[in-house]
């Protein structure tokens, strides 16, 4: 009976989205509330029961596919140089202020929740990256946008996911759970400078390889035209697989990957006015704009992206649906009640606000950015990998209520905020 109610459930809930999504975007509501509400439901109604210790195996795994897409998707829409202002903003808020956010929260968790220094710099870890699959209401909406708050912001949850582990396996070290090295030289050669460097390197250099082999095959020979679907699902599986065969980190090269595919396009379209390479991407006649040597590039990197906007999409279904069940199954975490304010009003905007001192940057827009930190699919992976590496029951109890906690605080809290406080930045930001 569980899987029939599961099958109507879902249906309906799909239906409903189909025909009410655009209301719902100009409500102050997000679709990942909807999904929280109903999980959270469903969980209450006793309809289904989810224990994350016992199924962490499989919820990291779930997660971690949903990140992975997320991450491809980000980089396909950053198309601005590396040179342009907004990359530094990005990079400053995926590194100093990720940095910042967990040397905070490991001071509350030793000082305020009485946690080992490991086991708070785990939490600092988990939950500094923000998230690349629930913050598309505050991304770039078009990869031709480079507007600073959204490219920072689309930016920042595309590299803090991978740059995120180093800090998780310090955590683990310094539990006991992974070896650091004598000195921490071990965490630094390997997990801090190799792992990320090369994760960086092997997704640059597959994303272009394989991007210039299919245009090759498409604009010298026709051939290798359609299934763009497997083309970005293979490159984010062989991008990912190559990274971890070399100790790096998958996270980045997929989002490396992504990035490397859309400077093929950027490459050949140099010098083009935006509306005309949209045009070539959204050609008509699918055959001819894929094999045309001019239009090629821009049609590739549009239906690539359009294919992981829509597996985006689904995976956010899933995973917040199941997040809700998770929550509904737990017991509320008193810690919770001041550290989720403490983390959104006080952690984030301070580590936003010193990282940014002395860029170009306006007041509305570090305001903005230092609120739209939003928590989720990120943390959920990082949390049950950690999990799955050992983390004691006793901590695992204390660290899943408050991380759950956290994340579904932050979907709705920035869920209700995100369109009105959107929608008024943009309008100063025209007139000005």
């Amino acid at each position: 009976m569980h899987d029939v109610s599961w099958f109507i459930i879902v249906g309906a809930l799909l239906i409903a989205m189909a025909l009410g999504g655009s209301v719902l975007k100009r409500l102050p509501l997000s679709t990942s509330m909807l999904y929280l509400v109903v999980g959270f439901t469903v969980g209450r109604l006793g309809l289904d029961r989810l224990d994350p210790y016992a199924k962490a195996k499989l919820l990291e795994h779930l997660t971690e596919i949903a990140v992975l897409i997320s991450l491809f998707t980000a980089g396909l829409k950053l198309r601005a140089p590396l040179r342009a202002p907004e990359w530094r903003i990005a990079v400053r808020l995926a590194s100093l202020t990720m940095v910042l956010t967990i040397g905070f929260v490991t001071a509350a968790g030793v000082w305020l929740m009485g946690l080992p220094l490991g086991a708070a710099v785990l939490l600092g870890a988990v939950l500094a990256p923000t998230d690349p699959v629930l913050a598309s209401d505050v991304q770039v909406e078009s990869p031709f946008q480079s507007e600073t708050l959204r490219f920072g912001l689309t930016g920042e949850a595309g590299l803090n996911d991978g740059t995120a582990f180093p800090f998780v396996m310090l955590g683990l070290g310094l539990l006991g759970l992974h070896p650091l090295g004598e000195g921490l030289w071990r965490w630094v050669a390997v997990d801090l400078v190799w792992a990320v460097v090369a994760g960086l390197g092997v997704g640059t250099l597959l994303g272009g390889a394989i991007g210039r082999i299919i245009l090759y095959l498409r604009r010298t020979h026709r051939e290798a035209v359609g299934l763009d679907d497997f083309l970005a699902l293979g490159l984010i599986a062989l991008s990912y697989g190559v990274a971890l065969l070399l100790h790096a980190y998958g996270f980045l090269a997929v989002f490396a990957a992504g990035f490397a595919l859309r400077r093929i396009e950027k490459k050949s379209n140099l010098g083009k006015p935006p509306e005309l390479v949209e045009k070539s991407a959204h050609a008509r006649h699918k055959h001819e704009a894929a094999t045309d040597p001019e239009h090629a590039p821009a049609y590739m990197a549009h239906a690539v992206l359009d294919f992981n906007e829509q597996l985006e999409r689904i995976t956010e279904v899933g995973l917040v649906l199941l997040l809700g069940i998770l929550l509904a199954g737990l017991p509320l975490s008193s810690e919770a009640l001041w550290f989720t304010p403490l983390l959104l009003l006080g952690i984030r905007p301070a580590a936003v606000l010193l990282s940014l001192l002395g860029t170009r940057t306006s007041r509305p827009q570090r305001w903005m950015m230092s609120w739209f930190g939003i928590r989720g699919i990120g943390s959920l992976y990082y949390l049950f990998f950690a999990l799955n590496h050992g983390v004691e029951e006793s901590m695992a109890h204390q660290l899943v209520p408050l991380v759950l906690t956290v994340v579904a605080v932050s979907i709705v809290v920035h869920g209700i905020s995100v369109t009105p406080l959107m929608q008024r930045y943009e309008q100063d930001h025209s007139r000005a």
